[in-house]
């Protein structure tokens, strides 16, 4: 057994390793890389040479390439303590045109030109564009900058190399000023238990100063109750759909109206807000930066989530796909269970033609049928997260869970005639067992396996969501975190959703195994040498 399941893992690495290699193929070999701004406003209000610059910038962030502007060359310069201040100052000042530099700009602007052209960097300068009087206009002004297109192979050992963040103390620059850095265990949170608070909450948590994540380990009224920053999931950025947040974060936040609560801050300020202090991350200078920061935090550490009403868009998907799984196996067994044993009775007929409809007729019509349908039956036709009603889950559960049933239905009915029409049956007759205890102890189990097998996959293919039905019902869950990420060229969230896609495909089919030869004893997975 343990030699099956380290195979069967291995391989699944493998596949899932290979699949995501394909999306990156087809992303950034295949795709018109200009595609990314089809949807950015950002884009659409920048001209001229900073629409330029602002390409660059993008398709690193993209990971299509690397983006060293002249300005930051000159910068770490002064920050490696190469040049001085005033040298600083002077060399960042570069000319509407080449000849237009002073002295010292263009001594740097060569060795930064020589410097990158030797790692193969292709340099190029932007030249201030004027009117004809001369004055520059919006978006001209002067560039330089070297770019270099990241390999294939180099995105893929970056994006599998940086999946996963194990939190420590020396993350934030030691340049920082962040007092004593290191790790500390209290009994007594202090969101839990403000200064001044009468009566003290036990509630343990781990703090850290010197890392990402202020609270490494802590505990809440949330499911499951017991949250940890220690070792993150990275899958990817978003810059579109959830722009700036990783989609493993994307896909588990909370979404909906700002439920609002007062809150004591570590300065000791009151208020009613909805922000979680639990998920502060440290961001350099942001203190300082921001007026309102100054007043509810004492550090860095302000870059917090937001507690909404809603669920996260895996509880929306797994709510809905969990309901429609359960429904499809408890309406679907027992009517392919019905059908075979009264084959081609009206019953078997009846059934036959249903499925033949599921499978005849494209999802997406059907599923727009039954919408339409439900309409005008007054059941609500798209999702609101802010309604507290639970109609709106009956068309997509309803949706979700007719294919599934047809499904069973057939591979039911199917197996089961098999299993009647097998010679061991016959044996069993003439052995005088009766029709009820050939059915129960034969037929009904031997059925069952092929059937069982599906079940983890089901399950687990629940959190997924469906892109289609999702789409149409606007639901907010995965499926449709998809979608939305096709139609804006989220080239990070395609990936990451396409790595937790296949993660779970592989751990499907490991679970249906397992099930599948805790059902039937004559399954096994060990061998052994004759």
């Amino acid at each position: 057994m343990g030699k099956y399941l380290l195979k069967r893992l291995l391989h699944g690495l493998f596949s899932v390793i290979c699949v995501v290699l394909i999306v990156m193929v087809l992303i950034y070999s295949l795709l018109d890389r200009g595609k990314i701004f089809s949807g950015d406003p950002n884009f659409n209000h920048t001209a001229s040479n900073n629409r330029i610059t602002y390409q660059q910038s993008r398709w690193e962030a993209f990971g299509y390439l690397d983006y060293v502007p002249y300005v930051d060359y000159v910068n770490k310069l002064a920050a490696d303590g190469q040049i001085d201040e005033a040298t600083r100052a002077e060399a960042v000042k570069i000319g509407k045109t080449a000849d237009k530099d002073t002295e010292i700009t263009a001594r740097y602007v060569d060795k930064f030109t020589q410097e990158y052209q030797a790692k193969g960097y292709q340099v190029v300068r932007l030249d201030a564009d004027t009117k004809k009087n001369g004055q520059v206009r919006d978006g001209g002004q002067q560039a330089l900058f070297a770019t270099k297109d990241i390999p294939l192979y180099q995105r893929a050992i970056n994006y599998f190399t940086k999946m996963f963040f194990i939190d420590n103390i020396h993350y934030v620059p030691e340049n920082a000023d962040i007092g004593e850095r290191g790790i500390k265990f209290t009994l007594y949170d202090p969101v839990h238990n403000p200064e001044g608070a009468e009566k003290k909450v036990f509630s343990p948590a781990i703090i850290g100063n010197g890392t990402l994540h202020k609270y490494l380990l802590y505990f809440d009224g949330k499911f499951p109750f017991i949250h940890q920053n220690i070792l993150t999931l990275h899958l990817g950025e978003s810059y579109t759909v959830n722009r700036g947040v990783d989609v493993f974060t994307t896909m588990t936040e909370t979404q909906g109206s700002y439920v609002l609560d007062t809150i004591t801050f570590p300065t000791g300020v009151t208020a009613d807000r909805a922000d979680d202090l639990h998920s502060a991350t440290y961001v350099q200078g942001s203190r300082d930066a921001i007026a309102s920061n100054q007043q509810w935090f004492t550090d860095d550490y302000t870059n917090v989530l937001t507690n909404k009403a809603g669920m996260s868009k895996l509880g929306y998907s797994f709510v809905i796909g969990i309901i429609s799984t359960i429904a499809a196996y408890v309406i679907g067994l027992p009517v392919g269970l019905a059908m075979a044993l009264r084959k081609d009775k009206l019953l078997d007929k009846l059934g036959t033609i249903y499925i033949m409809f599921i499978i005849a007729v494209p999802s997406l019509a059907y599923i727009f049928l039954f919408k339409a349908l439900g309409g005008k039956a007054g059941l609500p036709t798209l999702f609101d997260m802010d309604s507290t009603g639970k109609l709106m889950y009956v068309l997509p559960i309803v949706s979700l869970a007719l294919p599934s049933i047809a499904n069973l239905m057939k591979w039911m009915r199917r197996y089961m005639i098999d299993q009647m029409n097998s010679d061991y049956v016959k044996f069993a007759r003439s052995g005088g067992l009766s029709e009820g205890e050939i059915f129960s102890k034969h037929i009904w189990k031997n059925a069952l396996i092929p059937i069982v097998h599906g079940i983890p996959g089901s399950v687990i293919f629940a959190m997924t969501g469906a892109i289609i039905t999702e789409r149409v019902y606007v639901v907010p869950g995965a499926g449709n975190l998809l979608t939305q990420a096709i139609n804006r060229y989220d080239n990070g969230v395609i990936v990451g959703v396409t790595l937790f896609y296949a993660v779970l495909s592989v751990v499907s089919l490991i679970l249906g195994d397992l099930l599948m030869a805790t059902v039937d004893p004559r399954i096994s997975f060990s061998t052994k040498e004759r």
